[in-house]
């Protein structure tokens, strides 16, 4: 019978404004064609707190790169820069890791990076970056709400996500949202 369905759809925006950091995930799993959960948590804190993490992809996939980033989290002392890099050197060269189907971005007070499985460290030049099937969707409403609105980080993920969730079937309008102070630059 041809092969066992995957788990799609997912959202999570990230948006750093005025001293402010909000990461923002829709709760929607799906299976094949059918939504079998409304209220999934796709955002994780870590590290004491400090790091925010999200997930886009096969659940079982993120995970354990969950897993591995904390582990890289604590090998380097909270240091994310160093720990998404080493993060992203294992994903891209170890045999296992290479085939998880999954994306994270993570952010502590001074950085967001986007990561992939193809060794992709991508820091967003505007402090937006989005993942996941309605990422585009998000993505460019957090770029036109921060450009023409005084809105506030959060303000941007919740509108955005909201944004995404009427035009993505693969999101829904269950949004979940983490908020960290950011460092001043």
């Amino acid at each position: 019978m041809g092969s066992q369905p995957t788990f799609h759809g997912t959202t999570i925006l990230c948006v750093r404004r005025d001293g402010r950091l909000a990461m923002g995930g829709d709760g929607q799993v799906t299976m094949g064609e059918s939504v079998i959960k409304q209220k999934a948590r796709k955002l994780r804190r870590c590290y004491n707190e400090k790091v925010l993490a999200g997930f886009a992809g096969s659940t079982a996939d993120a995970m354990s790169l969950f897993d591995r980033f904390e582990k890289k989290l604590e090998e380097y002392h909270g240091n994310l820069n160093r720990a998404v890099v080493e993060l992203a050197k294992d994903w891209r060269t170890d045999r296992a890791l290479r085939h998880l189907e999954a994306l994270l971005i993570v952010a502590d007070e001074k950085s967001t990076f986007l990561v992939s499985g193809t060794g992709d460290v991508i820091e967003p030049d505007d402090g937006i970056a989005a993942i996941g099937s309605g990422g585009p969707f998000a993505l460019s409403a957090a770029r036109a709400l921060a450009r023409h609105s005084q809105m506030d980080a959060r303000t941007i993920v919740e509108e955005a996500m909201r944004i995404a969730s009427d035009i993505c079937i693969f999101t829904n309008n269950q949004i979940h949202i983490e908020e960290l102070p950011a460092a001043a630059r």
